[in-house]
């Protein structure tokens, strides 16, 4: 029995009472046999200390470090610490990397350059001339003359040189900015630069994808209702064509009849357009020779009191004309303001229109240019290619190809205004036969 009590004391003592910040533990139990021995095992220092580390924060800043801002963390310091900066050695050049590069020599000498008088007078000869002349001392010229002042630059005297030697070098005969002289005397002026138009051009509207999609209905296997949709919209298409086609033919028949109406019965003899006169069959009745002669009204001459009501009449015609014009002047002034307000509706109506005129526009210049012509040409719209039920298969490995994706990308082009809309123009048949001439050196076979 005293030994198991030792054993037991023995082992309570080597068990921490409390942890490193005073809470209870019981970390040093042996047995784990139950759940609650589990729970009672379990280390938790380093989550107390980060916790009571947390407290400390809030104890000396108030809150944590994760809550603070990095304005009240961090400051930029613009100013520096003097009294750092008196500890701090002075700036020296020899401390310098540069510095420290340049002050090294080589130990081979330099080469000796050769040694050239400087001369101690730095006063030029025209300086000089400028000088003797201010202060009116004689100078001399050529063979030691001495020069009048009063008479400088005559006879052999030397004379200063031009404004145009002074200007030498300055002007280019060739600048394309300077005006050029023709030998004819006719001046030739630099070309005007022709600022570009800001026109948008229709393709930075047109927003038509290069691929387009095919419908669901021109699938190998389509949908029932996606294919009978497709084949109506087909259906459409070529109706309208073959509408087209039935009025320009019923228009080519309208101007044939009326040509056979016009020229009617011709005899085989007689070109076309040409109008023969008929034959008179009473060929016995006698041609009237004398005509009724009807007899010429003469003018009578109108006497003075006729001419003064005349010009009376006119007068008073026109009197009536300016009085009338006056009182629609008077009238307008009245109703200015009216006419004036009618006026700015229907400048405003009229811009209404056209903005509405150009957002249709684009909106149709955004699907593309199918079905508008440019030009001579139409752009032509885009191909519906479908099959009609019969010539549907049922796998791929039956499936025949429709379409063509040389005419699909070219008529693209097109509608998205890349290229222009064109004709396609087929080769045509040699009409000239070609002649074979044998030459007089092939005719002769000795």
């Amino acid at each position: 029995m005293t030994t198991t009590k030792q054993k037991t004391s023995s082992r309570d003592a080597k068990k921490p009472a409390r942890s490193a910040l005073g809470a209870p533990t019981q970390l040093a139990q042996s047995s784990r046999k139950g759940k609650r021995a589990w729970r009672k095992n379990i280390d938790m220092q380093d989550v107390e200390e980060g916790m009571e580390s947390l407290r400390t924060e809030e104890r000396v800043i108030g809150s944590t470090l994760q809550k603070q801002t990095d304005d009240q963390l961090f400051v930029i310091d613009t100013k520096g610490d003097e009294e750092l900066r008196k500890s701090l050695p002075r700036f020296s050049k020899d401390q310098l990397t540069s510095s420290k590069i340049i002050s090294q020599r080589s130990a081979i000498p330099a080469v000796a350059s050769r040694t050239t008088k400087v001369s101690k007078d730095k006063l030029t000869s025209a300086d000089k001339d400028r000088l003797l002349r201010i202060a009116k001392k004689p100078r001399k010229g050529p063979f030691n003359a001495i020069m009048d002042p009063t008479e400088f630059g005559a006879g052999s005297a030397r004379i200063d040189v031009t404004h145009a030697v002074k200007n030498s070098g300055t002007h280019d005969l060739w600048a394309p900015t300077v005006e050029e002289v023709l030998p004819h005397g006719l001046e030739a002026t630099q070309k005007r630069s022709i600022k570009k138009p800001e026109i948008s051009h229709p393709r930075d509207i047109i927003d038509v994808p290069a691929v387009l999609v095919p419908p669901q209905g021109a699938s190998y296997n389509p949908a029932v209702q996606a294919h009978g949709e497709l084949l109506l919209e087909a259906y459409q298409v070529e109706k309208r064509k073959q509408d087209e086609a039935d009025r320009l033919a019923e228009y080519r028949k309208q101007i044939d009849q009326a040509r056979q109406t016009s020229f009617g019965d011709v005899a085989d003899d007689v070109p076309p357009g040409m109008i023969v006169d008929e034959i008179q069959e009473d060929a016995d009745e006698p041609i009237p020779t004398d005509e009724a002669v009807v007899p010429r009204r003469p003018l009578a001459r109108k006497t003075k009191q006729q001419r003064t009501r005349m010009l009376k009449q006119k007068a008073e015609k026109q009197a009536l004309a300016e009085k009338a014009l006056r009182k629609r002047i008077l009238h307008s002034i009245t109703s200015a303001k009216s006419m004036k307000s009618e006026l700015d509706k229907t400048l405003k109506a009229q811009e209404q229109a056209r903005l509405a005129r150009q957002l249709s526009m684009r909106l149709r210049l955004r699907k593309g240019l199918a079905g508008r012509r440019l030009g001579k040409h139409k752009v032509p719209e885009s191909h519906i290619d479908v099959q009609v039920g019969e010539d549907l298969c049922e796998n791929l490995r039956t499936l025949k190809p429709e379409g063509n994706l040389f005419r699909d990308r070219f008529v693209s082009l097109q509608q998205r205004a890349l290229i222009e809309p064109r004709a396609p123009v087929l080769p045509t048949k040699r009409r000239a036969k070609p002649v074979l001439y044998e030459k007089h050196t092939y005719k002769r076979f000795n």
